[in-house]
């Protein structure tokens, strides 16, 4: 009995040693297998971007092909409006985006400095206030300016590189096209490759993720531009430094629930603030337009924008994609929060009948 014992710590003993033996030898090969995840990642960015463009378009093909229109026909119908669109909305709209967003990371000091001086007229009318919090105040405004001019520096640093990716941005039409002409041939590959005994369940779960998220997506790209060129058209009209940037950030932060409206206005707001102090009421007023525009006109129309969960689960989904990533945590956490929601939902079915 005892011999026995040793035995099985020998064996533990020696299974925590082989473990480590791995480790050591995985961490000494990171020359090679970096390099393979390099290549793997240039690769799959591309073919993510395809298939997500792809998920979109498909439905609209599928809608043309039952006027009897021939699928090749319905293709190169959407796929020239839909690239033809995004082509003129580069050639005509990037160079300005970038020109807006180097200006204002030029010129974010200045307007802080102006800004810091309406904050500190402000604390010195409110004198009753202990000195802690005139301190605090001031340390609170430069606090938001270093993290504005980091962010306006990633946002730069980003469009950059994404311009700098030609090949990844030349591939993705070519890529789109062959995924939506060989969509069936594809979908039989990945059938006969998955496993037989989950085949069912992965058709079955795919299709519930697609009704559950499918047309939320679609509706909210659908509300992005046209709040964008909604806000873009009324921030020129109003004649307010960096229309497109600003008008861009409204139309994004836009479909965050909740929150979404105030964080698009905080940068026009501030903006408005630091050239005019009466033009923030007027943008003030176009939010407040805007949103009512969203909530009354674009949320009717768009059928499954709403993905059934409770206020207090988006709140939490919001917090914690907010808390990771920022914004751009805020902007994935709810289809991300759906798409477990379903998961988990499925699972727990199956499990149930098992």
């Amino acid at each position: 009995m005892q011999n026995e014992k040793s035995v099985t710590w020998i064996i533990r003993l020696l299974l925590v040693l082989l473990i480590f033996l791995s480790g050591y030898i995985f961490l000494k090969l990171k020359p090679i297998w970096s390099v393979l995840l390099n290549v793997l990642s240039f690769i799959a960015v591309p073919v993510l971007i395809s298939a997500f463009i792809t998920y979109l378009l498909h439905p609209l093909i599928e809608k043309i092909q039952r006027y009897d229109v021939p699928r090749w026909l319905a293709i190169s119908f959407i796929y020239v409006l839909f690239f033809g669109g995004i082509g003129v909305v580069v050639v005509n709209g990037l160079p300005r985006f970038l020109i807006q967003l180097q200006d204002l990371a030029d010129n974010a000091p200045e307007m802080f400095l102006a800004f810091e001086e309406m904050g500190v007229q402000v604390t010195r009318e409110m004198y009753s206030l202990p000195e802690i919090f005139h301190d605090r105040i001031e340390a609170l405004l430069t606090e938001i300016e270093m993290y504005v001019d980091n962010l306006l520096e990633k946002a730069i640093d980003t469009v950059k590189s994404l311009v700098n990716s030609f090949f990844v941005l030349i591939v993705i039409p070519f890529l789109v096209f062959y995924f939506l002409k060989d969509l069936q041939q594809i979908k039989t590959a990945c059938w006969y490759i998955t496993p037989k005994k989950w085949r069912t369940h992965c058709k079955l779960l795919i299709k519930k993720i697609d009704h559950s998220l499918g047309q939320y997506i679609r509706g909210q790209l659908f509300v992005i531009g046209v709040l964008s060129t909604l806000a873009t058209t009324a921030f020129w009209l109003l004649d307010l430094p960096y229309p497109i940037l600003l008008g861009t950030i409204v139309g994004i932060t836009e479909i965050i629930p909740y929150f979404g409206p105030i964080i698009g206005a905080i940068p026009a707001v501030f903006v408005a603030l630091t050239f005019s102090p009466n033009m923030v009421w007027w943008v003030i007023g176009i939010m407040l337009v805007l949103q009512l525009i969203e909530g009354s006109v674009l949320s009717p129309l768009i059928v499954g924008k709403s993905l059934r969960m409770h206020p207090i689960v988006i709140i939490i989904a919001l917090l914690i994609g907010g808390e990771l990533a920022g914004v751009v945590g805020m902007l994935l956490a709810v289809p991300l929060f759906a798409i477990a929601r379903v998961v988990i939902s499925h699972f727990h079915g199956y499990l149930a009948k098992h």
